[in-house]
């Protein structure tokens, strides 16, 4: 499911970029500038799924959990991910600050909030469980 998912997003992503160049001031142009960003919008959201999905555990049998068996192991993989996350943010208000100015970062942050706060509880979550 997760390469199909990769498959899915890459495709989206390609016909996004393809719609971009049908972009014009109409209405077939406004029509495309819809479907570049919600594809785009699906392509990333589905990237991001296949990449970061763990894949799921088969129950092998059934026994009473143990303090041990219900303890989850944070995986570098959190880490690694709320570190690009947090990197992807920077870089971003960093751009709309050099072409926007200011105000334009200041919104870019208010929009970006909640994924810079899922980053760090990703990152945090993941110094918390280490040994």
């Amino acid at each position: 499911m997760r390469w199909l998912a990769l498959v899915a997003g890459a495709a989206l992503i390609v016909l996004a970029v393809v719609a971009v160049t049908r972009v014009a001031d109409t209405r077939e142009g406004l029509v495309a500038e819809v479907v570049t960003l919600l594809g785009a919008l699906a392509g990333v959201s589905l990237l991001m799924y296949g990449l970061a999905a763990r894949p799921r555990q088969q129950p092998t049998t059934r026994t009473a959990p143990s303090s041990l068996a219900t303890a989850h192991t944070r995986s570098s993989r959190d880490l690694v991910l709320g570190a690009a996350g947090i990197g992807l943010a920077l870089i971003l208000l960093v751009g709309l600050a050099v072409s926007g100015g200011f105000l334009w970062a200041a919104f870019g942050l208010a929009l970006l909030a909640p994924m810079v706060a899922g980053c760090v509880y990703l990152c945090l979550r993941y110094l918390r469980a280490s040994p």
